[in-house]
């Protein structure tokens, strides 16, 4: 494992803590220039007595504003301290072999590229298909209903690009925040995450802001572990919050007449061609 200077931010909530410093541990194993802002939602600060790495900053913030809002607390102090690359990892991520270093030299390799995510796996090894075209709302309802089987199917493949090798390294208009590598050059420039959304689409939001400038890179060759609970498919509260974050989304980038999606995702499909 190559010893990088980066940064990387965790969200917290109520958070577990065995799945936390499992998290922890991954993004820091033999990182001895890391820096890892803890951004703490919860209501108390319980688990800072946890927390024993100089490596580690915590910062306790119970107004919770939101995911997007909460990262960008952290991306600022990492612009501050001077870091140039930046990792939004959610608490449900775990990895053993080194994901930080290869992510880190390919993005070095290519100026254009501003944002990046490996390949995302299930608990069971399975592929989260988490890179994607850009949405319109009729993908989003879709993607609920599942019905009728056979157009759901063909749908889903090309939307969620299912149909591409495996390992083939390519620019994803769509890029999940579960884990992900960001150039704050790019960040200065398209700015970070917007605060409009308190959780769901933030990450699709900045995705599209960023592709526009810049590559967003689906980088296969590593991979991580992703605890995926689906939560807006079993909470109400969660489910309104999913709702009210699509809403802003399209009222941001529109509805069904929205010409820049239409080519950004023709070019994504070229890619493949």
């Amino acid at each position: 494992m190559g010893n990088y200077s980066f940064t990387a931010s965790i969200v917290l909530y109520k958070t577990d803590e065995v799945e936390l410093l499992k998290t922890i541990e991954s993004i820091l194993q033999g990182n001895i220039s890391a820096k890892l802002y803890l951004v703490d939602n919860s209501p108390n600060d319980v688990l800072k007595k946890k927390l024993n790495d100089f490596r580690i900053i915590y910062i306790h913030n119970p107004s919770n504003p939101g995911f997007g809002a909460s990262h960008n607390i952290a991306i600022q102090k990492a612009i501050e301290s001077g870091s140039d690359y930046h990792f939004i990892v959610n608490p449900d991520i775990y990895f053993e072999k080194d994901v930080i270093f290869p992510m880190l030299e390919y993005m070095r390799k290519d100026a254009a590229i501003g944002m990046m995510m490996p390949k995302i796996l299930n608990l069971d090894g399975t592929t989260q298909n988490l890179p994607k075209l850009l949405p319109n709302p009729l993908s989003i309802i879709w993607r609920k209903v599942k019905k009728p089987a056979k157009a759901y199917q063909r749908f889903i493949e090309q939307y969620e690009l299912r149909k591409v090798p495996e390992d083939m390294i390519y620019n994803a208009p769509i890029l999940s925040g579960c884990f992900t590598l960001l150039k704050l050059q790019a960040i200065k420039k398209i700015g970070a995450y917007d605060d409009n959304f308190f959780m769901y689409f933030e990450d699709w939001d900045l995705s599209r802001r960023m592709h526009q400038q810049y590559k967003t890179i689906y980088f296969p060759l590593v991979s991580v572990y992703h605890g995926y609970e689906s939560g807006a498919n079993k909470n109400r509260k969660l489910f309104k919050i999913f709702v009210n974050s699509a809403l802003t989304y399209f009222n941001k980038w529109g509805w069904f007449f929205d010409m820049e999606r239409n080519k950004i995702n023709k070019n994504a499909l070229s890619q493949f061609k």
